[in-house]
This record gives C-alpha cells, sequence and structure tokens, in this order.
C-alpha cells in the first residue's frame, strides 16, 4: 500500500513554523505552481512569496487545510520529506491585512515617484511582497469559509 501522506516542515530565519504529516503541499515555485503529493521526485528550487497551502493528513470527509506566507526561499522534495525554508514564514490568520494594504499602497506611490533605481527596485519588491501577503490572507478565507 503506498503512502498517503509524508513530512513537512516549514521554517524561517528565526524558527520552526510546522513539522507535520500531510496528504500535500501547493506552493509558487520559480517557475510556477507546484503539487507536491507522497513519493514526489526528488527536487530542489527556488519559491515565490506567497500562499503555502498544506492538506493535512485525517480529513475524511472534507481535506483539512492550512495556509502558510512564505516570503520566497526555497524548497527541498524528497519522496517521504518536504522542507520549506523560507526568510519569512507565518501562519496567513497571522498576518496583518492592514499593516500589508499600507505597505502596497506606500509601494505603489513610491513607483508612480521614480526616484531612481535602486528606490523603483525596492518599492517593486515590497509591492510584490504586500501583494503576495493578501494572497495569502484571502487564499486563508477561502479555505476557512468552507468549514
Amino acid at each position: 500500500m503506498a503512502n498517503k501522506t509524508f513530512r513537512c516542515d516549514i521554517v524561517s530565519a528565526k524558527e520552526e513554523i510546522f513539522s507535520g504529516q500531510v496528504e500535500m503541499v501547493v506552493v509558487s515555485g520559480t517557475l510556477g505552481e507546484l503539487g507536491i503529493l507522497p513519493n514526489h521526485t526528488p527536487l530542489l528550487t527556488g519559491i515565490n512569496p506567497g500562499p503555502v497551502r498544506l492538506r493535512l493528513s485525517g480529513g475524511e470527509s472534507e481535506p483539512v487545510e492550512e495556509v502558510f506566507y512564505a516570503s520566497g526561499g526555497f524548497l527541498e522534495v524528497q519522496p517521504t520529506h518536504v522542507t520549506i525554508l523560507a526568510d519569512t514564514a507565518l501562519r496567513a490568520e497571522n498576518l496583518d491585512e492592514a499593516a500589508a494594504q499600507e505597505a502596497r499602497a506606500k509601494a505603489e506611490r513610491a513607483l508612480e515617484e521614480r526616484a531612481d533605481d535602486f528606490q523603483f527596485s525596492m518599492a517593486a519588491t515590497q509591492l510584490a511582497e504586500a501583494a503576495a501577503q493578501l494572497r495569502a490572507l484571502e487564499k486563508f478565507r477561502s479555505h476557512t469559509s468552507r468549514r
């Protein structure tokens, strides 16, 4: 009988955010959306800022999912273990929506001003990170509203 679960660890620069058995991981890789199932081919790739969705083991009638936010980093896949290494990782429920919206608005204003290349690049990065946090919140809310 094939395994239906595998171990997943989400680790930030500061702490371990999640460690446990999951049925599936969905993350945005540098080349697109990735869905990782048990016994996946080994893989090492960068990940983009955004939501990380975990389908937890034990959801008999409806799958139980948790949503996290990763600021980018790396994904290592082994057949029985997935590790996500992120500079910043948070549970989506702990994200501050007002702060993310304010950061997005500030970055958009900075992009409009285009003072110099460095500030433009920094504003573009901040805009992408704020948008990724808001996407993670949106995924979290869509999964909690179905329960």
